[in-house]
């Protein structure tokens, strides 16, 4: 076994949640009479913890405005966030990984909340041994989900890969000294996650799932 800890991202990895959270920003700078983010750019702040995705996605964002946007986007978010759906064949990748003998934990820019939220809703609760939000910790790209996770189980980062569908999960990774593998699938373009050289890069679950059957 070469990665005895495997570290998922959430939306965008496991869940197909992108387009819902381009939406839900564009839809809080709406209500507020803010510019509008394009889609590209709206995409590019998917992984951060939510404040700072949004102050990134609307860099005229007034500070004393934040605590309004995060209510609106929410409020867009949560409208539809139970008829999201995984990635066809997570829950038996996960399964099959878990019956390996991994151990499989979450690092997220969601909150606490919002994660517990999608762990019910997803049914996976029980695959993951722990997790860390965005909340709880520094955002990423900051290294401390990942370093925190492997002192919690005693795993070496030689040991540990992080798998992510964008810039901030691969630079998490190099932060903490971990290998990542990145998903082309969800918020991140092809070519700027080749940037942040991931040991390589999935085009699908499918892929994902047969190269950690055949390399993890």
């Amino acid at each position: 076994m070469k990665y005895e800890l495997i570290v998922f991202d959430w939306d965008g990895t496991l869940l197909d949640s992108a387009g819902a959270i381009v939406h839900a920003i564009q839809a809080s700078c709406r209500d507020l009479g803010l510019p509008v983010p394009d889609d590209a750019r709206a995409r590019h702040v998917i992984g951060l913890g939510l404040a700072d995705a949004l102050r990134h996605a609307v860099p005229d964002l007034p500070h004393d405005s934040t605590p309004a946007m995060v209510e609106r986007y929410r409020h867009h978010y949560l409208a539809g966030d139970q008829s999201l759906s995984l990635f066809e064949g997570v829950p038996e990748m996960l399964q099959r990984l878990k019956a390996a003998g991994h151990i499989l934990a979450v690092a997220t820019g969601k909150s606490r909340l919002g994660l517990e939220r999608a762990l019910d809703h997803s049914g996976l609760r029980p695959l993951f041994l722990a997790s860390r939000c965005a909340d709880e910790c520094h955002s990423k790209p900051h290294p401390q989900m990942l370093l925190e996770l492997m002192a919690e189980f005693g795993v070496s980062a030689e040991s540990t890969v992080m798998i992510g569908d964008t810039s901030h999960d691969l630079l998490m990774a190099t932060n903490a000294g971990v290998d990542s593998l990145a998903v082309t699938y969800g918020a991140h373009p092809h070519e700027h996650l080749l940037e942040h050289k991931p040991v390589t890069c999935l085009h699908s679950v499918k892929e994902l799932d047969q190269w950690l059957q055949d390399c993890a």
